[in-house]
């Protein structure tokens, strides 16, 4: 390992939070989020608190992985760390002052794709890189932009990344992950836990864009690194809950004709609260189902036959649909 495996985490949640701490004053009085018919919160309430998450990880990364240089030695993570801050640095932007989607597609594609330009590894070996290169920009592009959509929610994102970020570090540690990636893994890993005390229900502060975006890039090539390294299923199994709840949702509304760009609150998270769920209740939920993908996931890993890789896939399916389906029924008064 090229760096203090045991610092990584701990040292990116004490800069998270105390970044916070400074930073609170300023967020309270510049990105304050106003309730309007789209949120699930009822008072204003600051935003920005990604600029906290953000910062932490790449700080951690560089103190703990540039007295060797052997993680930054090459174009791969600083053109990753340049990518997250063009995002982070959009997405603040738009939390204070809305900007055109177009732009921010035009900006997220531009990031998206230096990013898979310069990743290491191969999905497909047999298919012409261009192809596979192109494919991996629009699903990265699109991996961006669910995470940002599946922000609506206290805590959400820490029920979603938290388990499958946990997951990776602890493959690196045991030497089945490659070592920058797994200094990445952990540093962000760290950097949302020092945020979670801030964004519990009900939340005293937001990610906001600033921070979903540039998580969301992380996290996909992360993911990618891991498919890159023969782990293409467990690449696949372990967002599953929140791909399959923004893609569903993403089709549906184009069905219907909605202005697929717009803010709403149908993805099913968010119908789950109407639908008499509890926000703990949702978040509980969805991080109890990512605890489970993680180990389907490392069960791919484990033993990686057809078979057991197949009917990890299926249960991953199964369980991610009964959970969408649980969320769209209305509870009782006696549930």
């Amino acid at each position: 390992m090229i760096f203090a495996p045991l610092l990584v985490v701990p040292l990116a949640a004490l800069l998270s939070a105390g970044l916070i701490l400074l930073l609170k004053p300023l967020l309270q009085r510049y990105a304050l989020a106003r309730p309007n018919a789209r949120s699930s919160h009822r008072v204003p309430t600051p935003q920005g608190g990604g600029i906290a998450i953000i910062a932490a990880a790449l700080l951690t990364v560089v103190v703990l992985a540039a007295p060797t240089g052997s993680a930054l030695g090459g174009v791969e993570l600083p053109v990753l760390a340049l990518s997250v801050i063009v995002l982070a640095a959009i997405g603040a932007v738009d939390d204070i002052r809305p900007l055109p989607a177009s732009l921010r597609l035009v900006i997220q594609a531009g990031a998206v794709a230096a990013v898979v330009l310069t990743a290491e590894g191969r999905l497909f070996p047999d298919v012409p890189l261009g192809l596979e290169r192109a494919v991996a920009i629009l699903a990265g592009l699109w991996f961006v932009n669910l995470v940002n959509f599946m922000d609506g929610l206290d805590w959400m994102t820490l029920a979603e990344f938290v388990p499958p970020l946990a997951f990776l570090f602890a493959l690196g540690l045991a030497g089945r992950y490659a070592p920058e990636p797994t200094l990445v893994a952990g540093a962000l890993l760290g950097g949302l836990l020092g945020f979670a005390p801030f964004n519990r229900p009900v939340a005293r502060l937001f990610m906001g864009d600033v921070g979903s975006l540039p998580v969301g890039l992380i996290v996909a090539w992360l993911l990618f690194r891991l498919a890159g390294e023969g782990g293409l299923a467990s690449a696949l199994i372990l967002p599953l809950y929140p791909l399959a709840d923004a893609t569903l949702t993403l089709l549906w509304r184009l069905r219907r004709g909605d202005p697929v760009w717009q803010a709403h609150r149908s993805h099913y998270y968010q119908v789950a609260t109407v639908n008499g769920f509890s926000v703990p209740s949702v978040v509980g939920s969805v991080f109890a189902v990512q605890v489970a993908l993680a180990g389907l996931a490392g069960a791919t890993l484990l033993w990686p036959s057809p078979a057991v890789t197949l009917a990890c896939l299926v249960v991953a399916a199964g369980l991610v649909g009964w959970l969408l389906r649980r969320f769209t029924t209305p509870r009782t008064a006696s549930t």
